[in-house]
C-alpha cells in the first residue's frame, strides 16, 4: 500500500508539473508571436506606434513578420530587451519552456549584433543611415547591458538561462563595459559624459536624426553612470563615475524647471523659471559645453526659443535626472564602496 501510495503521489506530481509547464501567459504568448526569425523584435506596430502587448494581435504586423523582415529587429525604444525581460519573468511564474526558449533566442540575437569593439548598433542587420551607429540614445545599449548583467549575475530570474549563453554573455558584458569607458567624451583634457551615438568603427561621436546633433547626452549619461555604479569598482570605473558627476555639477542650469503636460492629446513642453529648481539640457555641444538643439531641417541652434514649435513640443529638450544622481545615488555609491572624494 505504501508503494502504491508513493507511486500515486509521484505520478500526480509529474502530471501537475507537466500541466504547470504548459501554463500560458497572455503577454508572453504575444511576444513569441511577434518575435522575428533572427530572434529580435521590432519596436512598432502596423500604425508606426510602439507595440502594445495588451492590445489584440495586429494582423498587419504578423504579415510583415511572416515575410521574414529581419531588418525590423532593433534595441531602440526598449525593443528586444523588453521582450526578453518579459519572457524570463513569464517563464519563472509559469515554467513554460517555450518562454525560456524564446528569451534565449532573443539573447542570441543580442550577442550576434555586438561589434568587436563592444558597442551595440541601434538596429541589426539593418545598417541604413544612423541605424548602424553604436547607440546610447534612449538607453538602447544600456538596456542590453542590463540584460547581459542579469544573465552574468543570475539575477532577476536569468539564472534559468543555459550555461553556454551565460558564458557568452559574461564576455559580451566585459566588452560592452570596455566600450562604455572608451567612449566617455574628453573635453579639454577632462572626462565628461557620453554622446548619443558613435561611429561603429572609429567610436567617434556622430549625429543621428536631423534633430539629434553630434553632442553630449545628459539623460542617457545618467543611466550609464548608474549602470557603472552596479559594477565592481576599478580605478578606471571610479575615475569615470567621478568625472561624470563633476560634469553634471558644473553643467546644471539653476533656477528653471521643465514641465510636460497634455492638451487635446498633444504634449505641451514648457521651460520656465522656478527658484531652487535645476535642469540639464538634453544635448550639450561637445566643443563649448553649451546646450544645443536640433531641428527637422538639420539646423543646429543654441537658443531653445529658436527651435520650431513642432520640435519643441515633439521632443524632450531638458530633464532633471541629474539631481537624484548627484544628491542620492552618488553619495550612496561612495559609502557602499568606502570611496572618498
Amino acid at each position: 500500500m505504501i508503494i502504491k501510495s508513493k507511486l500515486t503521489i509521484a505520478l500526480f506530481c509529474l502530471a501537475f508539473s507537466e500541466i504547470s509547464a504548459q501554463t500560458k501567459d497572455t503577454l508572453a504568448e504575444k511576444m513569441m508571436i511577434y518575435q522575428l526569425p533572427n530572434g529580435g523584435w521590432g519596436k512598432h506596430n502596423s500604425d508606426k506606434k510602439n507595440v502594445d502587448y495588451t492590445a489584440k494581435i495586429d494582423s498587419k504586423l504578423l504579415k510583415i513578420i511572416k515575410a521574414n523582415d529581419n531588418d525590423l529587429a532593433t534595441i531602440d525604444n526598449n525593443a528586444t530587451s523588453r521582450e526578453i525581460n518579459g519572457l524570463i519573468k513569464a517563464y519563472n511564474s509559469t515554467k513554460n519552456p517555450a518562454y525560456l526558449k524564446s528569451a534565449e533566442k532573443g539573447i542570441q540575437y543580442l550577442l550576434s549584433m555586438q561589434y568587436e569593439n563592444g558597442g551595440f548598433p541601434q538596429y541589426f542587420p539593418n545598417t541604413s543611415i544612423y541605424r548602424k551607429q553604436v547607440t546610447y540614445n534612449d538607453n538602447a545599449m544600456i538596456n542590453v547591458m542590463m540584460v547581459l548583467y542579469n544573465i552574468s549575475e543570475g539575477k532577476e530570474g536569468f539564472d534559468a538561462v543555459n550555461s553556454q549563453l551565460k558564458e557568452k554573455s559574461k564576455m559580451a558584458l566585459q566588452k560592452g563595459i570596455a566600450c562604455i569607458l572608451k567612449t566617455q567624451v574628453v573635453q579639454k583634457g577632462k572626462l565628461s559624459i557620453w554622446a548619443d551615438q558613435y561611429n561603429e568603427v572609429t567610436l567617434v561621436p556622430e549625429k543621428a536624426r536631423a534633430f539629434e546633433p553630434m553632442s553630449l547626452a545628459s539623460g542617457e549619461s545618467v543611466n550609464i553612470v548608474k549602470f557603472l555604479m552596479m559594477l565592481p569598482v576599478t580605478p578606471e570605473i571610479e575615475k569615470s563615475i567621478k568625472s561624470a558627476i563633476q560634469w553634471f555639477k558644473e553643467s546644471k542650469i539653476e533656477g528653471y524647471t521643465y514641465d510636460v503636460s497634455k492638451e487635446n492629446n498633444k504634449a505641451i513642453r514648457t521651460l520656465s523659471k522656478k527658484e531652487g529648481s535645476v535642469v540639464w539640457a538634453r544635448f550639450y555641444d561637445i566643443a563649448t559645453n553649451k546646450p544645443v538643439f536640433g531641428d527637422r531641417d538639420g539646423s543646429v541652434k543654441f537658443n531653445y526659443e529658436e527651435v520650431s514649435e513642432e520640435r519643441r513640443m515633439g521632443y524632450s529638450w531638458y530633464n532633471e535626472s541629474g539631481t537624484k544622481l548627484i544628491e542620492n545615488e552618488f553619495p550612496k555609491w561612495m559609502k557602499r564602496n568606502n570611496i572618498s572624494q
